[in-house]
């Protein structure tokens, strides 16, 4: 007979966040694997970040504006803390909670990219504001979708059409080349929690890819039946 804690550790949502440069196709991706969840049956919410809750919007908003960028990459990892904070309180922790699957777009990983390798911001600075906002929280499974640069910066001028570019687009290619090494060497070294996704093809090509990285990190075929029946 399962203990209280086993059965709470047996009902908890998994967390599943989805990384990668800028034209990756995260939301894309994001969404094909929430529908398929969904059509098993295992109740699923996608959110992002910088972002995905009241307070959390209010900060994205000064982040892609290019406020972050002026103030200096400490402040701006620190926007992103505060951001991330109300985040994981307000959603992500009571979604998990209550046995829902969150899908994330970027989460902490971001950061230790964007603003840690790329930032220069001191890592024993990023792994203290880490503990501050998540705590022991850490994704079951990390998607980080693959392009060349050059493919994925077509595909975000394509996306953006007449809009604006942000704060991280607007950005050269030496950028964008360091991050890509950056989020390949993440999925390098934590190949338990990673599964890097080859993302140069067709949607449907990449979203199998994506599913069966989500299987064979996750659970067994017997699992989303029993899922698919409850």
């Amino acid at each position: 007979m399962k203990t209280p804690a086993e059965s709470k550790k047996l009902m908890r949502g998994r967390f599943v966040t989805f990384e990668g440069g800028e034209g990756s196709g995260k939301s894309t991706q994001i969404k094909m694997l929430a529908d398929r969840l969904n059509g098993a049956r295992l109740k699923t919410i996608v959110t992002r970040e910088p972002g995905g809750s009241a307070g959390a919007e209010v900060i994205r908003h000064l982040v892609l504006s290019g406020m972050g960028k002026l103030l200096g990459p400490e402040t701006e990892s620190l926007l992103f803390a505060a951001a991330r904070d109300d985040h994981v309180n307000q959603v992500i922790k009571p979604a998990l909670e209550h046995g829902t699957w969150v899908l994330c777009d970027r989460f902490t990983d971001s950061t230790r990219v964007y603003q840690g390798k790329l930032g220069k911001v001191d890592p024993k600075l990023l792994r203290a504001m880490e503990r501050v906002t998540i705590g022991d929280l850490k994704p079951d499974l990390t998607i980080i979708l693959d392009v060349p640069v050059a493919v994925g910066l077509q595909r975000a001028i394509k996306r953006r059409g007449n809009a604006v570019a942000d704060r991280f687009e607007e950005e050269g290619l030496g950028f964008h080349e360091k991050l890509r090494e950056a989020y390949r060497q993440i999925a390098t070294d934590d190949p338990v929690r990673c599964a890097l996704i080859d993302a140069n093809a067709d949607a449907e090509t990449v979203g199998s890819r994506v599913w069966k990285a989500l299987r064979d990190h996750l659970f067994s075929s017997a699992t989303l039946n029993e899922g698919s029946k409850a």
